[in-house]
């Protein structure tokens, strides 16, 4: 199936919501989304929604990654952590922005799946790990940008620790059912500054010591 026809009309609508960052639009529109799909969902591959990969998460609105990614301000120098590997789609679309990064996952059968697509896209500055996100991971930072595909119920201050001075952190706040706004903190000298983005919702996101919410 050729989806380019698609891909446009995606990248129309991105522009049209106001994502006009031409790196982002560019990885967007290279990164095959099909990919992050079971097949009988690829033929919705490039529509503006979220859809479920298994395992109770989602691969998230084409329209989220994308004003995630802006807010992130990344450049080729940035190391990155990504709470939530998910299918991997969020980590395909940073991975040819920045130096490293980073990605995280609880579940094994999603990651051994996003590492599979990773390989096949030759994305050779992903590292991968296994583990607890809400923890983060705290032997490879500081980062200079963290995105989180959690709706935790407050900040995890654990997270905003492991960024640098300058860096930043886009991640939803908000328990599951309940409203989630997605706000960019951003780390300073004697603490931290927040900035409400828009309304989201996220799956929920086990970790070892409590439920919070997320997706990717």
């Amino acid at each position: 199936m050729n989806y380019e026809a698609d891909k446009i009309r995606l990248i129309m609508t991105l522009r049209r919501e106001g994502i006009t960052d031409t790196r982002v639009l560019s990885a967007m529109e290279r990164v095959p989304r099909e990919m992050f799909l079971a097949p009988d969902l690829a033929d919705k591959a490039y529509d503006n929604v979220a859809l479920p990969i298994g395992h109770g998460q989602t691969i998230s609105q084409p329209m989220v990654v994308a004003a995630m990614t802006v807010k992130l301000d990344v450049d080729k120098r940035m190391k990155l952590l990504e709470i939530g590997t998910g299918s991997g789609y969020q980590t395909a679309i940073l991975a040819p922005l920045c130096r490293r990064i980073y990605t995280m996952e609880r579940n094994r059968n999603l990651m051994r799946e996003a590492e599979v697509r990773f390989k096949s896209l030759r994305l050779s500055n992903v590292v991968t790990w296994l583990g607890d996100g809400y923890r983060g991971w705290p032997e490879q930072a500081p980062f200079d940008g963290i995105i989180v595909t959690a709706a935790a119920p407050e900040l995890p201050m654990s997270l905003v620790e492991q960024l640098t001075v300058g860096g930043r952190m886009v991640i939803p706040i908000g328990a599951e059912g309940d409203d989630q706004e997605l706000v960019c903190i951003t780390r300073t000298d004697d603490g931290f500054e927040r900035e409400s983005m828009f309304a989201v919702r996220f799956v929920p996101l086990v970790t070892d010591r409590r439920i919070v919410a997320g997706g990717s």
